[in-house]
């Protein structure tokens, strides 16, 4: 009554649909895996005197706090607008919406953020990848850091 061939086509369209769906969450997934290993063994490098660098001509702040975020963002730019304008944009939200007793553990996530993808954005080879990655994390923040009233 049926023909078989007939009824088999768009189940092969409808199961490479969900193939191709699982395909891009496996890459999606193995990105964040590598992003996670990439930030979890960053080498943190303790610095120390790092106002000795600042010019004696600028104003100060009106806060220390000011300064120090202030310094950090230019001086720690990642060269890269997509990774630049997430860290600009998750530090704010850290600072201005993340209770304080939780905030030392996102600043610390963030300079390790800053600080591999600094590293990575010296290298052509891994430059280019940055885009995506940093891409990925602000879809990724924008999900775990909705608790917090954050939008990017």
């Amino acid at each position: 009554m049926y023909d078989a061939a007939a009824l088999s086509i768009p189940l092969k369209q409808s199961s490479l649909t969900v193939e191709n769906q699982m395909s891009k969450s496996l890459i999606l997934v193995i990105t964040l895996m590598v992003a996670m290993l990439m930030i979890g063994c960053a080498k943190s490098e303790s610095t120390t005197n790092r106002d000795a660098t600042t010019p004696a001509t600028t104003k100060p702040a009106s806060s220390p706090a000011a300064t120090t975020a202030t310094s950090t963002a230019s001086a720690d730019s990642i060269g890269v607008p997509e990774c630049d304008a997430f860290i600009k944009s998750y530090e704010a939200c850290v600072r201005d919406k993340v209770p304080e007793q939780a905030r030392a553990q996102f600043n610390t996530g963030l300079a390790q953020w800053r600080k591999s993808w600094h590293d990575l954005a010296q290298n052509p080879q891994t430059k280019a990848t940055l885009v995506g990655v940093c891409k990925t994390q602000l879809d990724s923040a924008k999900t775990s850091m909705k608790a917090y009233g954050c939008t990017f």
